[in-house]
């Protein structure tokens, strides 16, 4: 199989360097368009778009770069608990009809006890993922009930006649991808999902996880595929692109690094836990294994790594993953639309994907034209 590459709507922000508004960019419609048409363009399979408070509502955002995009599939949140299984069917449903079978589902149980409080649930982490359990068993019954409709009764959900008048393209379903770090979130994983995500963690701890989720799901019958989040700073040379990284954190000072890691520690996402034991809140260590750069978890949540290097190196570092069992890169770099060129340009020729076709339809000239006559040959170097 192919690898699957995705790049990121950045709905919480975009700038040059983090931490800090020095280089910092405005996040309005027309700039997520431009990254997502240039995204489609380039050849990436999908954009990820995150969800939460800090974040423009990922919905809305995609649902509105549907007719700006031709190819691109959108992976979106749906998070129980905070919205009906019902109302995410038909969401899920009408999006992946006017897209013509675009849409892919993100299952977030989300881990920051405050903001979904905020947001109106009230239940500890057991009870979060016993929630998701119930909840996608009332989407897939919803999806394939047909006239009949769909019964259950659960401990925390219940429906009664549940079922879908205007059904998704994409059959049965559009995909369910999820991640977490858990025990719960392993068994929901390995029963419920289609595709395991993992943050960028080191390749050890990776195959680690990917193991554990094989085994779990075969005790269901089952086989799931894999996926990993990570962020990317390439540059020609590998000296350029340490210099990048060391770049994207110059302007954060130490006091925003450390509230950034108190917040953090009041999550009670174990997979937020060991993206900061990675690198302990301190910048003197921040190379968790070679080439995986763990700077940007300083003051980010989430998925804090990225892999640093020129474009041999990086797509090295990704064949390691891929020979551990991931088909699937959900990629970002810093500012978003450049970074989005830049890999594309640099790394995709080594991994076997290209500018989409069907978007572009050109063969060529490619480059600014010689001396306003001659077409730019290939370089011999």
């Amino acid at each position: 199989m192919s690898l699957n590459v995705f790049w990121f709507i950045p709905t919480h922000g975009d700038s040059r360097y983090l931490g800090t508004t020095k280089g910092a960019r405005e996040i309005n419609y027309y700039y997520l368009r431009q990254i997502a048409v240039a995204a489609d363009t380039q050849g990436y399979d999908g954009v990820l778009l995150p969800t939460g408070r800090s974040c423009e509502d990922a919905w809305v955002v995609a649902s509105s770069l549907i007719g700006a995009t031709k190819n691109l599939k959108f992976l979106v949140a749906v998070r129980p608990g905070l919205s009906t299984p019902g109302l995410a069917v038909r969401m899920a449903s009408t999006f992946d009809r006017l897209s013509n079978g675009r849409l892919l589902i993100n299952v977030v149980t989300g881990g920051d006890q405050g903001e979904l409080e905020a947001d109106g649930l009230f239940a500890d982490h057991a009870e979060r993922y016993e929630i998701s359990e119930e909840f996608l068993r009332i989407w897939r019954g919803a999806l394939s009930s047909g006239d009949q409709g769909f019964d259950f009764e659960g401990k925390h959900l219940t429906v009664k006649g549940a079922k879908t008048l205007y059904p998704p393209v994409q059959k049965p379903y559009p995909p369910l991808y999820f991640g977490g770090s858990s025990e719960a979130a392993h068994e929901l994983a390995a029963e419920q999902v289609d595709v395991y995500l993992t943050w960028g963690e080191p390749p050890a701890a990776v195959a680690a996880k990917i193991a554990d989720m094989r085994a779990r799901a075969a005790k269901f019958g089952r086989t799931l595929r894999f996926g990993i989040r990570l962020h990317v700073i390439v540059r020609e040379t590998n000296d350029e692109a340490w210099k990048a990284a060391e770049d994207l954190i110059s302007h954060v000072d130490d006091a925003v690094i450390a509230r950034a890691q108190a917040s953090f520690a009041k999550m009670d996402s174990v997979g937020q836990k060991r993206m900061s034991a990675l690198h302990g809140g301190k910048r003197d260590k921040l190379e968790a294994s070679p080439n995986l750069w763990a700077g940007v978890g300083l003051v980010r949540g989430g998925a804090g790594t990225a892999l640093v290097g020129d474009p041999e190196t990086v797509a090295a570092r990704m064949k390691e993953y891929e020979d551990l069992g991931i088909d699937t890169f959900i990629l970002s770099g810093y500012p978003h639309l450049e970074e989005s060129y830049r890999f594309a340009e640099l790394v995709f020729p080594l991994i076997g994907k290209g500018t989409n076709r069907e978007v572009s339809n050109l063969t060529g000239p490619f480059g600014e034209i010689v001396a306003n006559e001659f077409v730019p040959q290939a370089s011999q170097s």
